[in-house]
């Protein structure tokens, strides 16, 4: 197995001025850029090689603790092409985000070893387990038809996937914010259910495949170090602060 990690995403305002940059993955967490604990968790969980699609400071920061380094697009649609594409798809593809301050190579090896082969993986945490292990943390997690989870910042895409499914995944990359757009590519009843909350992750992974083209599945009960990730200053300064 391959991986690539995404580390192209930019902050401002009060959480670039406690971070002291600009660029997300270069914010310290305890003493240690959060570039660096994905580097090594996706290490110590015994991945092959390990790609990284970042911007300059990324590269002079990481370069040297990658095996390949890919110069950002333009936007953040053209970076998840490029992270899907770092490498040849004769291999499953672990993609995971920059922005994972508790992440553990523990974590991350066991979600891989319950992944299905030929299946496209989401792992995901309980919310009740989420919120044990980070009390008075930032709300997190989403309700699907009455059940509260919290998706990851890791995928696991199988074998032969990855280029397939690169121009799509960028197209709801674009999408995420924009209703109508999202509408056209997972069709407008799928989007009211999800909006009014009555949609089932047995329903997400029906409409994935229909959309990627592969199976997908969310796999349940994955550690909450794998899900909580620092997008918003509130979820970095508790990070900070709480081991």
């Amino acid at each position: 197995m391959n991986a690539v990690i995404t580390a192209g995403g930019r902050i401002d305002g009060a959480y670039a001025a406690a971070a002291g940059t600009a660029i997300k993955a270069l914010a310290p967490v305890r003493g240690a850029p959060m570039i660096e604990r994905v580097v090594e968790a996706v290490r110590g969980a015994g991945i092959d090689r390990i790609a990284m699609v970042g911007p300059a400071a990324v590269r002079d920061a990481c370069a040297e603790r990658v095996d390949r380094f890919i110069d950002e697009g333009v936007s953040g649609s053209q970076n998840v092409q490029l992270a899907l594409r770092s490498w040849p798809d004769d291999e499953p593809l672990l993609y995971v985000t920059s922005d994972l301050p508790y992440i553990t190579a523990d974590a991350l090896r066991d979600a891989v070893l319950r992944t299905t082969a030929g299946v496209l993986t989401m792992p995901v945490a309980e919310c009740d387990a989420f919120e044990r292990r980070f009390p008075d943390a930032p709300p997190f997690g989403i309700t699907l038809a009455g059940e509260r989870i919290v998706n990851a910042g890791v995928f696991v895409i199988p074998a032969g996937a990855s280029m397939a499914i690169a121009r799509r995944a960028a197209q709801l990359f674009d999408a995420r914010k924009a209703p109508l757009q999202m509408a056209g590519l997972v069709g407008p009843s799928f989007l009211l259910r999800m909006l009014f909350r009555r949609l089932t992750i047995a329903a997400i992974e029906k409409r994935a495949w229909r959309v990627l083209g592969y199976p997908a599945m969310a796999l349940r009960g994955c550690a909450p170090e794998l899900a909580y990730d620092a997008d918003t200053y509130a979820e970095y300064r508790y990070a900070t602060t709480r081991a």
